[in-house]
């Protein structure tokens, strides 16, 4: 019985261990512990160890086959330990074995506190990890790889190789850069976007948390699109926030402010402009603009309200790998009111990150998915995306970052349905290069090309 004792207190500690390594590994980008071996741990008796971790590391826990599975193994484990200590060993109790029980009972009873005894409980450390990509950009050929055989849509195949990067962020952001008004006002790519439903519904199984539409192409297809989005995304994906676009004044008035781990982090989208499209007469809330004065209220007001304050603007010049006057300008606005975090959008290229005052900003994300129609040089660049990848935690009174990082990304395109594809570029391998159409396009393209 010793022995067993021994093996299971270090197979458990192993499993904890296991998690907490993994959950390191996934936020520098390196290379992976195997989920089987996670479960296979838990299985060999850690199941105590593995749920413990998913939990102290907050690993795991938006993946429901762990949320299920672990508990679910320590049940089966336990109803084993139970059946087998308890229906083979029943013994007799004698008078004297009687006495020695409400001895020992009595004695439990005596080394129990009384109820008016306070006991401290250790509270975890407040933090949270997330995420954000570029611009879901849905050219018309990336729309084609998403139709189905019967004439219907499924976009999950985009996201296939990013989801569990996803998924392991306490908050994931993405840029969705066209409009989601479904197939009745039509599907087109540049320069009129309009996706089917079915793209909000494989946003939501990838795992994203926030949605940024307010983009220069909000207004490609008017007032309907605009309502047709939001109406999608409230009945189908309530528990989704859509940022940046509106169809009521009172939606406009609000702020976004999120309560997660202990932490109020208000999140804002505004874009730069809507292609000299104008907010429909009737709908003059429609679209979050960068506009000074609004925009300075809303960060007084998220300052006032939330622990952490991040901007989403979708601001910059196309293809310009550094950050323009505007951006500069607008930097400055939000350093001096109090943002701590902006994540960028809108160049369809990497930006630099850079830390001004006690601000981090990320000038551009890049795209996460595209497939340009455009050729020559410079169509590479379009390809590779970062995903920003942040912590923060309350250190005191103030929720602060602690870690940030990018984690480059690539877009895969070729011909038939799911063929466009985003990988994390540590996963792209020299085959796949071979097989991206996109180096037709742009005969810089390569493997080595993107690293750089």
């Amino acid at each position: 019985m010793k022995i067993i004792l021994i093996y299971l207190i270090i197979i458990n500690i192993l499993a904890f261990v296991l998690m907490g390594m993994d959950k390191t590994k996934a936020r520098k980008g390196a290379w992976r512990i195997p989920e089987k071996t996670l479960f296979l741990s838990a299985i060999l008796g850690g199941s105590i160890g593995a749920w413990l971790g998913m939990y102290t590391f907050r690993h795991k826990t938006k993946h429901w086959y762990f949320v299920v599975g672990m508990p679910l193994i320590l049940a089966i484990q336990v109803g084993i330990m139970f059946f087998f200590t308890g229906c083979g060993a029943t013994e007799k109790v004698t008078k004297d074995d009687s006495a020695n029980v409400v001895q020992d009972k009595q004695a439990q009873d005596d080394e129990e506190p009384s109820k008016d005894t306070e006991t401290q409980t250790s509270s975890e450390p407040e933090e949270l990890t997330l995420i954000m990509v570029g611009d879901v950009l849905l050219h018309d050929r990336v729309e084609s790889a998403a139709k189905q055989g019967d004439g219907s849509y499924n976009y999950d195949a985009l996201f296939a190789n990013t989801k569990e990067l996803i998924g392991e962020a306490d908050l994931a952001l993405v840029n969705q850069e066209v409009i989601i008004g479904g197939e009745e006002i039509g599907v087109g790519g540049y320069p009129a976007f309009n996706a089917p439903y079915e793209m909000a519904d494989a946003l939501a199984d990838a795992g994203f948390d926030v949605i940024c539409h307010g983009t220069n192409h909000a207004l490609d297809r008017g007032a309907t699109g605009i309502r047709n989005c939001i109406a999608n995304w409230r009945e189908n994906h309530p528990e989704i926030a859509v940022l940046g676009i509106h169809d009521s004044q009172e939606s406009a008035d609000n702020i976004y402010i999120i309560e997660q781990n202990g932490m109020r982090i208000a999140i804002l989208n505004y874009t730069y402009g809507t292609n000299g499209i104008s907010v429909p007469s009737d709908m003059p809330y429609a679209v979050d603009y960068l506009s000074e004065e609004k925009v300075i209220a809303d960060i007084e007001r998220a300052e006032a309200e939330a622990d952490f304050t991040i901007v989403c603007p979708h601001w910059g010049t196309e293809y310009y790998l550094d950050a323009d006057a505007m951006q500069q300008k607008w930097t400055s606005i939000f350093a001096d009111h109090g943002v701590d975090l902006v994540l960028g959008t809108h160049p369809h290229v990497i930006g630099p990150i850079e830390q001004v005052g006690d601000m981090l900003v990320y000038y551009s994300l890049g795209n996460f998915v595209n497939w340009t129609s455009g050729t020559g040089d410079g169509v590479a660049n379009r390809m590779v995306g970062g995903m920003a990848q942040i912590e923060v935690a309350r250190e005191n009174d103030d929720v602060v970052i602690k870690e940030y990082g990018v984690k480059p990304l690539i877009t895969h395109v070729s011909e038939g349905y799911g063929g466009v594809r985003t990988y994390a570029l540590e996963d792209y391998t020299a085959s796949l290069e071979q097989e991206n159409l996109i180096k037709k396009q742009d005969s810089n393209f390569s493997l080595s090309y993107a690293e750089t």
